[in-house]
């Protein structure tokens, strides 16, 4: 086939026009460069300033700052803070004690423990629940509740209109109604005794079931869920010793949660739920390494993300010491799992978040202060930036939609 030669010939703009789109160009290359999708998306990340680790062992801070709430946009690039509050939270428990309502207005924060008042070197469980009004410029805390002692995991469901907390210290789940960004205390839960340890609670994508993590008798239970009335079925499940984080699949179909173990260096491990079987039950359990502690499912529910400890908050002398926490990702093929993905983060790893498209990981490190970024293809990930924050972050989450 011949090949024909064609000449196109383009008119010049006029001046005027020529100026405008060259104006034009300058103000979008002073914009922010946006990540894929163009859309933001709140992380809220809870710190503590009254726990430093000096060598491997945990001291109270004398005096301490308030401890804060950093508010980060992950759906720029590079992400950017873009507010801060003061707020009470702790490392104690697991990195759930934030929630956001599914249209990021409102973020809820929980205190587990505080300073003893009678004695500044140790701490005493505490019951306070923060309401952040995200939507505020700056975000404002405009309310200040009671749950229960031990205050720790909380999840909202995703109509937005219940959120429950787990009481690690009194055995109890508080019910809160939610209208707007107004929250009513609408009862409590009560699980097991003061040492039972619930942990965290987390809704089913259709707000009909919760299953609560208990890591002081190695108990998941089930509770149901009807409008605003919330009641223990007595069902739970058994899957290892002292399960701690969990999250459900967005599908409804899974649910993923770490097991803490003993703390000696032994290997610990996470545990998969099939929700499918009635009752629901444990049916795979992954080896993963020293004292996982967060958990999360990708919007997509095709992967699980994992931080690992790793030793990493030990003493340098203690012979389950490594200089480095882990990031694990693993891709869920029905009710099994498969490792895809791990990296190294920082020291004394504590909350997880995915970002909307699942190409992107936030990383709490207790130790070096900061949220790590990590980038995902679904096969490898990278470290891709890090962001300082005003206390070492022990919880974080992102709007379940």
């Amino acid at each position: 086939m011949s090949s024909v030669n064609r000449t196109v010939t383009v008119a010049p703009l006029p001046f005027s026009r020529l100026s405008w789109l060259g104006r034009l160009a300058v103000a979008l290359a002073s914009l922010p460069l946006i990540s894929s999708g163009a859309l933001a998306q709140i992380a809220v990340s809870a710190n503590d300033n009254k726990v430093v680790n000096v060598n491997g062992v945990n001291q109270i801070v004398q005096n301490p700052p308030p401890d804060t709430v950093t508010i980060v946009d992950i759906g720029v690039s590079p992400p950017r803070i873009i507010g801060e509050v003061n707020a009470p939270s702790s490392v104690v428990g697991p990195p759930q004690n934030v929630a956001i309502s599914p249209d990021e207005s409102i973020a809820l924060v929980a205190a587990p423990v505080k300073i003893d008042p009678s004695d500044p070197k140790k701490t005493v469980p505490d019951n306070k629940l923060t309401v952040i009004d995200l939507k505020a410029s700056p975000p404002a805390v405009i309310a200040t509740l009671e749950a229960g002692m031990g205050a720790s995991g909380i999840s909202i469901n995703r109509a937005g209109t219940l959120a429950l907390v787990a009481n690690r210290s009194e055995g109890t789940v508080s019910i809160f109604s939610i209208s707007g960004k107004t929250l009513t205390a609408a009862g409590k839960i009560q699980l097991g005794d003061a040492k039972s340890g619930p942990s965290h609670p987390a809704f089913t994508p259709d707000g009909k079931k919760v299953l609560v993590t208990r890591d002081g008798d190695n108990r998941v239970s089930v509770l149901s869920v009807d409008g605003s009335k919330v009641e223990d079925t007595k069902q739970f499940m058994v899957g290892g010793i002292r399960p701690y984080a969990i999250d459900i699949s967005s599908r409804g179909d899974v649910a993923v949660f770490v097991n803490q173990g003993g703390g000696q260096g032994d290997i610990d491990t996470i545990n998969v739920i099939d929700l499918k079987m009635n009752p629901p039950r444990v049916v795979d359990t992954i080896p993963v390494g020293q004292i996982p502690e967060g958990v999360v499912i990708s919007p997509d529910g095709s992967h699980a993300a994992v931080t690992i400890q790793n030793g990493s908050n030990r003493p340098k002398s203690h012979p389950a010491f490594n200089d480095y926490g882990l990031v694990k990702v693993f891709r869920i093929d029905g009710a099994r799992l498969t490792l895809a993905a791990e990296a190294r983060v920082g020291h004394w790893g504590q909350g997880i978040a995915w970002s909307r498209d699942g190409r992107t990981l936030v990383v709490q490190s207790m130790i070096e202060k900061e949220l790590e970024f990590l980038s995902f293809d679904g096969k490898e990930l990278k470290k891709t930036g890090a962001i300082k924050v005003n206390g070492g972050p022990a919880g974080l989450r992102t709007a379940e939609k």
